[in-house]
């Protein structure tokens, strides 16, 4: 009887690990379906608070569906007709990172919710969940692909480009539609980056016991990072939360937050840090917000973003020096106190060097903007009555990698030597 007992007890482990771990096609799409409901949701919102409920011929759900895509990094591509004599010429690239952020958000804490209570997993059970979440997600965007696909016909007024549009029946259109295969290929990759980083920063999610000597140095790390991006975005919520209190245009802002908030307060983040940027905005297209941003980049030229270009036009943009100094030694900090008490300060330093540099470089990757529109009747350029426009955001890559090493080093270090009391897994080396 006795030599029965541990085979019955690990079997009822294994049934109990079964039924806190559910990794089914169900809860599969539950996280799935869940995450692309809450992206719609929040497009909805802020496309309808930016006024795009009353876009003509139906128009409303396609520009969600299309946002959605954009979102999760697919491809739509802009097109214009108007007959044989003119021509039209749009290019956009940009991300409403306030979509992407909610639907990582969701699909990641449905991704780690059945793997809550475990201390390790093998690669296949790993595998095996997050390929029936992929499939799914494939599926789901192939639909929102196709949905997203519209044509608007564009009114050249009563000057005389609407004259002789008229005359050579020559009424513009742009659209757009989803390159389907390639959005697939992106959204399947945006995909796998948001369940590689909730792996990386929940400690209560398992690993495979191979990976399980990295996560003393790769989760407290992540854990940081995500914490600083988040700690942004809340900031930059309350901010414009009291603008559009006291401001008034509370549609228009309300529309910022719900489409391009992580856009705006990222940006901010690497400005704080010392990084700069190379735009231009031209034409009716702007930056919704704040204004200082399309005061400095609306000039003939390419012109340079940064504190100093900034403080010319609003002096309180030194603030983001502020939260910078505050927020980025508070995640070395938080980074060091989830460490093992084993570690040095030198390790930490190195730790939130690389940590930081990778996050700057992926807003830096992520925030630019790239956006064109262009109409010509009869070789002549710009007859739609300012209809052609231009906004362009883009940023001086290494140098924002070298401010973040930089940053990261001094505060990973600073945060290392401050949290030494308050650890608590292992013991600190004489000498450390």
């Amino acid at each position: 009887m006795s030599e029965q007992t541990p085979p019955r007890r690990a079997g009822a482990q294994r049934a109990g690990q079964n039924r806190r771990a559910p990794h089914g096609w169900p809860h599969a799409f539950a996280a799935v379906l869940a995450s692309l409901a809450a992206m719609a949701v929040v497009a909805g919102l802020g496309l309808w608070a930016a006024g795009a409920a009353d876009l003509p011929g139906g128009a409303f759900p396609s520009v969600v569906a299309a946002v959605v895509v954009m979102a999760v990094g697919g491809s739509v591509g802009l097109s214009g007709d108007a007959g044989m004599i003119a021509e039209t010429d749009a290019g956009l690239s940009v991300l409403p990172l306030s979509v992407s952020l909610v639907g990582a958000l969701v699909v990641a804490a449905g991704f780690l919710r059945p793997l809550r209570h475990r201390a390790v997993a093998d690669v296949r059970e790993l595998a095996g969940w997050a390929a029936r979440i992929a499939v799914l997600w494939l599926l789901l965007l192939t639909g929102l692909g196709l949905l997203a696909r519209h044509r608007f016909a564009i009114a050249l007024g009563d000057g005389p480009a609407g004259e002789i549009g008229d005359l050579l029946d020559s009424s513009p259109e742009v659209g757009f539609r989803t390159d389907v295969p390639l959005t697939l290929v992106f959204g399947l990759l945006w995909l796998a980056g948001v369940l590689v980083v909730a792996l990386s920063v929940s400690r209560g999610a398992p690993l495979p016991a191979r990976l399980l000597r990295f996560q003393e140095s790769v989760r407290p790390a992540a854990y940081a990072m995500v914490f600083l991006l988040l700690a942004y975005a809340a900031l930059g919520l309350a901010a414009g939360l009291v603008v559009a209190a006291t401001r008034g245009h509370a549609a228009e802002t309300f529309a910022v937050l719900l489409l391009g908030l992580p856009n705006l307060v990222w940006l901010a983040f690497t400005l704080g840090l010392g990084a700069s940027w190379e735009g231009r905005v031209d034409g009716p297209f702007g930056l919704p917000m704040p204004r200082v941003l399309d005061e400095v980049l609306r000039t003939p030229a390419d012109s340079t973003l940064s504190l100093r270009t900034l403080a010319e036009h609003d002096g309180r943009v030194w603030w983001l020096l502020v939260v910078a100094a505050v927020l980025v030694p508070t995640a070395a900090f938080l980074m060091a106190a989830r460490s093992p008490a084993r570690m040095r300060a030198w390790q930490h330093a190195v730790h939130m060097a690389v940590a930081l540099a990778l996050t700057v470089l992926a807003v830096c990757l992520l925030a630019g903007v790239s956006a064109h529109y262009g109409l010509s009747l009869l070789g002549i350029g710009d007859l739609g009555g300012g209809l052609s426009g231009l906004v362009e955001l883009r940023p001086h890559l290494w140098k924002a990698l070298l401010l973040a090493v930089a940053w990261g080093l001094v505060s990973g270090f600073l945060g290392g030597v401050l949290a030494r009391r308050v650890h608590r897994r292992g013991e600190v080396r004489p000498g450390a």
